[in-house]
């Protein structure tokens, strides 16, 4: 081939130079366009192939794991037919590239021992051009491609602006896979706080060993597996969030949101906006277009406590969400889907509420269809000494240090109603907290919160157990007779006419915490 005269050469020159920028400039926006680093790519290599002629382009990137060339992209093969091709270090041309870290140029295929022609690709009677990528300065990968025919004599121009490319490329790759490592590290952090929640939450955590309380959890597994809606029932503090909770994250919705609102703590016009959200400008304040509780909720679930505090005229709206899964936005017209599995609680009593005509009775209905009922404090009170453990322990770790609890405190806290439940039983621990100076929360400082020594139920005062007594369960009578005989193990076995050994022996297994006098 004649070479070119020197007007035309440097007219060539300047065309290729003008379409190179034209390309480049093309290849930039393409690089970020899109964190998909495959379909990126391709996207360049055609690029290439439509701008500057550079046909049959390849991009390979280093495996992190073997270190090896894995062809990533080829412009004009499918992804199925690359298949797993590698080219270890130094490995014919392209590993070469790899190997050495500077660029190769081919003038003839045909000619190039080394040259293996995996992809079957190329013309072999056409030039080569293969370029190191980098990122900084560790070579990452190879940009190789194919000049069109009659353009071999633009090799150097063509090598120099691949370098060029190839250095976006790097730049690109980085990105995605700083990207990917952060995503990566988010997702097993997901994964790792959802294992935590949901053992956090699991069954097996909630404290509760009564015959009433099994029967709750045994209910709460059943009605888990499905989409069904629930109605937690039971007083003030006993409670139904915590068992929310573990219907939620125990149930196939536990990767989608689980969301609470407090019907009672909001106004019902405030109460409409929380649930279905609003649009821009509905009413004054409404300067944003606002998602409301079940849309956030959209795929998981919906908490709704004290839902028998709700309006007459917010229970009709309610209800059709309830029946239809659809909403619109307060100041919308647009129907919304939604899909929510409803948790609903209240301590109301409710059959009497819809007796009255304060609560509909096609809305009871529809939230009543799991009823699961929490029994109060007071009618499980064999459960109290672990629920008052646990608490205590809590209480430690929230004010830095290790905290226990005498069985002569124990034996007030077995005995009082607790009205408010688990709530008022946290609050009292937390009082006698603060007031106890050392590490053991004693009968004394129990009874600084305000709680009445005194046996429910008119069991008289604790001084004065009758060790005969039949409504004294086992513990509660090892107990007496231990505080009766000051703590000396041989009285109180002497007391309960039990030998030394069979009284060690209860309180072991009854789990009692010996007082040191």
């Amino acid at each position: 081939m004649m070479a070119p005269q020197r007007d035309d050469w440097a007219e060539l020159q300047h065309e290729l130079l003008e379409t190179e920028l034209e390309t480049l400039y093309h290849v930039s926006q393409v690089l970020s366009r899109s964190l998909d680093l495959k379909e990126t790519l391709s996207a360049v290599l055609r690029a290439l192939h439509e701008g500057v002629g550079l046909e049959r382009g390849m991009v390979s990137l280093i495996e992190p794991d073997s270190g090896a060339l894995l062809v990533t992209v080829a412009h004009g093969l499918d992804e199925t037919y690359i298949g797993e091709i590698r080219y270890r270090s130094g490995e014919g041309v392209v590993g070469m590239i790899l190997e050495g870290g500077e660029p190769i140029v081919v003038e003839r295929i045909a000619d190039e021992p080394r040259f293996l022609g995996r992809l079957g690709i190329y013309d072999p009677k056409g030039a080569f051009v293969g370029v190191p990528i980098r990122i900084g300065r560790k070579v990452t990968g190879v940009l190789a491609a194919q000049p069109a025919p009659g353009a071999e004599i633009l090799l150097e121009e063509y090598t120099h602006f691949l370098e060029m490319v190839a250095n976006l490329i790097g730049q690109s790759v980085r990105l995605s896979r700083d990207i990917e490592s952060e995503r990566h590290s988010l997702t097993e952090e997901r994964d790792s706080l959802r294992r935590a929640v949901r053992g956090q939450y699991g069954f097996d955590n909630i404290i509760g060993h009564t015959q009433v309380m099994r029967r709750v959890f045994e209910q709460a597994r059943l009605v888990a597996k499905w989409n069904t809606t629930v109605l937690i029932r039971g007083e003030t503090g006993t409670g139904k969030e915590l068992i929310a909770n573990a219907i939620h994250y125990n149930s196939p919705r536990a990767r989608s949101p689980m969301v609470k609102l407090n019907c009672a703590a909001l106004p019902e016009n405030l109460l409409e906006s929380e649930l279905f959200g609003h649009e821009k400008g509905a009413f004054t304040g409404a300067v944003a277009q606002r998602k409301g509780r079940f849309e956030q909720a959209d795929g998981g679930t919906l908490f709704l406590d004290e839902v028998g505090e709700v309006s007459a005229a917010f229970q009709s709206k309610l209800l059709r969400v309830l029946q239809e899964g659809e909403l619109e936005r307060v100041g919308g017209t647009r129907t919304i889907k939604v899909d929510v599995r409803v948790i609903a609680a209240t301590h109301r009593d409710l059959e009497a509420e819809v007796e009255a005509g304060r609560f509909r009775e096609d809305l009871y209905y529809r939230l009543n269809v799991m009823p699961i009922y929490l029994p109060a404090l007071r009618e499980r009170m064999e459960d109290i000494p672990d629920i008052a453990r646990f608490l205590v322990d809590k209480i430690g770790r929230q004010q830095g240090r290790e905290l226990g609890l005498t069985e002569a405190a124990l034996r007030v806290l077995m005995h009082h109603d607790w009205p408010g439940n688990v709530r008022e039983l946290e609050n009292c621990l937390e009082r006698a907290a603060v007031l106890t100076e050392g590490d053991v929360i004693d009968r004394d400082a129990i009874l600084l919160t305000g709680i009445d020594e005194k046996v429910s139920m008119g069991r008289g005062a604790i001084q004065a157990v009758d060790l005969d007594d039949p409504n004294l369960d086992e513990r509660e009578r090892v107990i007496a007779a231990l505080e009766q005989a000051g703590w000396v193990q041989a009285k109180a076995a002497r007391l309960l006419d039990m030998t030394p050994r069979q009284i060690a022996y209860r309180i072991q297994i009854l789990k009692i915490k010996v007082r040191q006098i």
